[in-house]
């Protein structure tokens, strides 16, 4: 047989196999799902499917896609079909968007790319936003652990967790320096439990500097005196909320603005269930930025469009502090700049 007949064959086994393929994606009507979501790679959004049915990881940029498995809708992919006659099986694209530059290299919008072993990052309209690959939970002092720090170990790229001798400092000495990003309230005498003393870090500051972000923290006090990271949403300001209109002449920054409407909170489609009118942080026009100084955490509902509530912290702004210590354009290390938010244990 010549090479050019077995060339043909296999592509004919080919386009039976991608038909076979796109038939078992193609919505039954009939919903069945596993009982815990996926876990998605960082970066991919956890999405609902085509159908309706049930939460998956979107296709990426390049990546093959059906009416059933879509693209990644928060980095405005799209899946292309092609010819308006194939509706099976399609190939993740980019909308048309501006493109990045970063390090020296030019990004299409909608485009992942690993700026380097520890962060891979997307470009989205002109916008650079990275996730960081290693891991970023925080040891606290323990018994048998009181001097943790992280390490570099040869031949790779994430630092580990390393336990320095207990006898070389006393423990009371060692707790605040163990710690690089996060500070620590304690320890505290009097949270001394039994076999257990509680500790809880600072809220990190907030993931974005305007819409819908995460601010973190770690802490052993609960029945476990186990350590267990938390989360809570935040939102330092909307974005596009054109505040210096609102500066007052002869000042030079709007510090703590509260808005004048009540607005619901979104995120991957779902509404908070009630209406708020939160504070936000202003901004300023001589140069400098502001931040959350003291913040609470309050319990907030969210509906989704298919009829699931879930329930989410989120942090609420009590007060600003406007300074110059501000972080420069497209700074994946943004929030290590700002200062850590006050008088919230909550």
């Amino acid at each position: 047989m010549s090479s050019g007949m077995k060339k043909v064959m296999l592509l004919q086994v080919l386009c039976i196999m991608l038909a076979y393929t796109a038939a078992g994606q193609e919505c039954s009507g009939q919903c069945s799902c596993p009982s815990n979501p996926p876990q998605c790679s960082p970066g991919v959004s956890l999405v609902l499917d085509g159908c309706g049915c049930c939460r998956v990881c979107s296709k990426q940029m390049g990546e093959l896609c059906t009416e059933k498995d879509i693209c990644d809708p928060h980095k405005g992919l799209y899946c292309d079909f092609g010819a308006p006659n194939n509706r099976r099986i399609g190939v993740c694209t980019a909308q048309e968007g501006a493109t990045c530059v970063f390090g020296g290299m030019v990004y299409k919008s909608g485009e992942t790319f690993q700026s380097s072993c520890k962060y891979q990052c997307t470009c989205l309209d002109g916008a650079v936003g990275c996730v960081p690959l290693c891991s970023m939970d925080i040891r606290l002092p323990s018994p048998d652990c009181p001097m943790p720090r992280r390490v570099k170990v040869p031949g790779k790229c994430c630092e580990e967790w390393e336990c320095d001798s207990p006898y070389t400092h006393s423990f009371m000495g060692s707790v605040l320096p163990a710690y690089r990003e996060e500070e620590t309230y304690g320890p505290d005498p009097s949270l001394m439990r039994e076999n257990c003393l509680v500790q809880t870090t600072e809220w990190s500051a907030c993931s974005k500097t305007c819409g819908l972000g995460i601010s973190t923290r770690v802490t052993n006090d609960n029945r476990e005196c186990r350590l267990e990271k938390q989360t809570r949403l935040c939102m330092v300001r909307p974005c596009e909320s054109q505040l210096e209109q609102s500066i007052k002449k002869g000042k030079k920054c709007i510090r703590t603005p509260r808005l004048s409407k009540p607005m619901k909170f979104e995120i991957s489609g779902c509404t908070t269930t009630k209406s708020y009118r939160p504070k936000f942080c202003g901004v300023c026009l001589d140069g400098r930025c502001c931040t959350p100084h003291r913040t609470t955490t309050l319990p907030m509902e969210f509906k989704c469009p298919d009829g699931q509530v879930m329930k989410k912290n989120m942090m609420f702004i009590k007060s600003c502090a406007c300074h110059f210590n501000c972080p420069g354009e497209n700074d994946i290390f943004e929030s290590m700049y700002y200062k850590k938010m006050m008088g919230d244990m909550a």
